[in-house]
């Protein structure tokens, strides 16, 4: 994977949490979305009354199923130094419990959530962001404008300025995407069948065992998980 811009299109590396293979819950959310990135994998989804369920989940599908830890950079670098410093992190953190998730209304978007803080979960997040910086080439400022910086709090704006991204640290918060932003009426039919979809699996206990990998080879390409990291702190 190439670490420079070529034609202003590059690949981008994300680090996210994804659940395990082996756990239900990456089964039910890979159907409810219709894809698989662990595989690729398509599939067809449950059909609701009144709605189009795959544009509904297109975006979301396009991203996988995820929660973001370091969100979609350009690589300054390689994959392969990247990588390394990822690993590194992932050695010296240690495994830890993640409390049920639940299906919330986040702001117009369906997505799972934890049902109570996790400082853990927090400090994984942070480190991702730090550890992994020195890998990012810096946001353009195109991509800077397409944030609508000037919607954004005083802290928010420093965030996007210095690590090129406005939700992390304080701003961020644990959420893996179910839907683009919905109605009311839209609400009322899909949050209950993702609630049946999902819900059961994501309330089960579970320890983050892994950081992820995402790739993504040009904008508008869905990403892949391409590594699963152990934890091994």
């Amino acid at each position: 994977m190439a670490g420079r811009r070529a034609g202003g299109v590059s690949a981008r590396l994300a680090l996210y949490w994804a659940p395990e293979v082996g756990d239900p819950l990456h089964t039910a959310a890979s159907r409810w979305l219709g894809r698989d990135t662990e595989t690729g994998a398509t599939y067809p989804q449950s059909p609701l009354p009144g709605v189009d369920i795959a544009e509904i989940t297109a975006e979301a599908g396009n991203y996988g199923f995820h929660a973001t830890l370091k969100p979609p950079f350009h690589l300054a670098t390689s994959y392969a130094a990247a990588r390394e410093a990822a690993a590194q992190l992932a050695a010296r953190t240690a495994p830890f419990a993640l409390p049920p998730l639940r299906v919330t209304d986040l702001r117009g978007f369906l997505a799972l959530t934890e049902s109570e803080p996790c400082p853990a979960l927090q400090a994984f997040a942070d480190d991702c962001v730090r550890a992994l910086d020195a890998h990012r080439a810096p946001p353009t400022e195109a991509e800077i404008a397409r944030r609508n910086p000037d919607r954004m709090n005083e802290r928010q704006r420093g965030f996007l300025a210095r690590w090129g991204y406005p939700y992390v640290f304080e701003e961020w918060f644990f959420h893996l995407t179910l839907s683009r932003r919905l109605t009311a009426e839209e609400k009322a039919i899909v949050l209950p069948a993702a609630e049946a979809a999902v819900g059961e699996a994501a309330a089960r206990p579970r320890i983050v065992r892994e950081l992820c990998l995402f790739t993504q080879p040009q904008r508008g390409v869905p990403f892949l998980l391409a590594e699963r990291l152990p934890l091994a702190g």
